[in-house]
């Protein structure tokens, strides 16, 4: 069995007592309801991992033992999902399940076709929202990173930002139901890092997808079934695993004594495409 992961600013060195407080704390001590005696992973979100033993569970949280400590490297290439707006229901969902899926990053895109219109107060409450649905998401399937999450990024933001990257030696790949090209027929096993445009509810708009083409973008779809916003990204994320070296490392983490081999955990593709019911987004 895997240990649990939990997440705290500053990691302590081995033989040193790592104190965890907070919301994580209450969850690890109260609703998890670990005690004295039982191992967890520690980790500071930024790649650093820690396997510990708990010495003390009470309700302001616990204190654990650090028996070992060691770094997890980026996933490589890199992947920025440019997440369009969803509706309520749906924005939470979407941010979530590309956590799992191995997203390293978001950026929020109010794109002409959003139903939801983030403006003055909701900007930073829409953001507040999403990147603690990623550090849940990024806990639930271990990741040592905990992707962040900026925006929101206007269309001509948008292209900027893409012509940038480009220019850099990103790739920038645009999910678009009526494209030529499918995802798989792009070369990126050497591609340096991805940016990854998933529309809105209604598509992205013909005027929108001219820009982030003359930005640099190249429009693709995922295959034969349309797919919502919200499963877009996740499901994209399962084929770049496979068209890249992404899914290729593994990394060492210890668990209740045992060594497992893990990565990220995915959703199979299967699974993602159950998730909703076609819509007209990618």
């Amino acid at each position: 069995m895997v240990a649990t992961l939990f997440y705290l600013d500053a990691l302590p060195q081995p033989g040193s007592l790592a104190v965890l407080g907070g919301d994580e704390g209450f969850h690890a001590a109260t609703v998890r309801r670990i005690r004295p005696g039982e191992r967890l992973m520690l980790g500071d979100g930024a790649g650093a991992l820690a396997h510990c033993e708990v010495e003390h569970a009470g309700r302001d949280g616990l204190r654990a033992r650090v028996l070992e400590r060691w770094s997890v490297p980026p996933g490589s290439p890199a992947v920025t999902i440019v997440q369009a707006l969803p509706k309520s229901e749906r924005s939470e969902l979407a941010i979530e399940l590309a956590t799992e899926a191995g997203a390293d990053a978001f950026l929020a895109w109010q794109a002409a076709r959003c139903v939801a219109n983030w403006q003055g107060n909701r900007v930073d409450k829409g953001l507040r929202r999403w990147r603690a649905v990623v550090r849940s998401a990024a806990r639930q399937s271990r990741r040592a990173h905990i992707p962040p999450v900026d925006g929101v990024l206007s269309t001509v933001e948008l292209t900027r930002r893409i012509r940038d990257e480009v220019a850099a030696g990103a790739t920038a790949l645009a999910l678009h139901e009526s494209a030529t090209d499918r995802l798989a027929d792009i070369e990126l096993a050497q591609a340096k890092s991805l940016l990854l445009v998933v529309g809105p509810e209604g598509g992205i708009a013909d005027d929108e997808i001219a820009a982030l083409s003359d930005a640099g973008a190249v429009a693709v779809r995922l295959g034969p079934q349309v797919l919502r916003t919200s499963t877009a990204a996740a499901v994209a994320l399962g084929a770049l695993g496979v068209l890249t070296p992404r899914w290729d490392r593994r990394g060492e983490i210890p668990a209740n004594g045992l060594t497992l081999q893990v990565r990220d955990t995915t959703p199979s593709s299967s699974t993602l495409l159950n998730t909703d019911q076609p819509g007209p987004s990618a």
